[in-house]
């Protein structure tokens, strides 16, 4: 397969990865993400946003956030956030430090 062939089949899975997220399972809680997978919606656009800066886009958390979502954090997370229990914001806390900010 060629380079430009791969790329565009990343991207696609990308973006389908994108709608199934933002589209078919807004049930789905980032921090449930996060506890079971070490990754949710705000890592995939914080790593758009560092891809973006990589090639020398300007482009800030907030901004790479609404392109990802496709609305601002407030309006995701009065749309589809819930309250999360105690064990899953302790539970959190671990899966943030061992995903997030040990790696950078």
């Amino acid at each position: 397969m060629d380079k430009q062939t791969e790329i565009e089949l990343q991207a696609a899975a990308f973006r389908r990865l994108q709608e199934h997220l933002m589209e078919d399972r807004t049930d789905v809680q980032n921090i449930d993400m996060m506890n079971l997978a070490g990754f949710c919606r705000n890592c995939l656009a914080r790593w758009y946003q560092e891809a973006a800066n990589e090639k020398g886009i300007e482009m800030g958390k907030d901004e790479a956030r609404e392109i990802f979502y496709g609305m601002t954090m407030d309006e995701w997370k009065a749309n589809y956030q819930t309250d999360a229990s105690p064990e899953k914001q302790a539970a959190f806390k671990v899966a943030f430090e061992e995903n997030v900010l040990k790696k950078g």
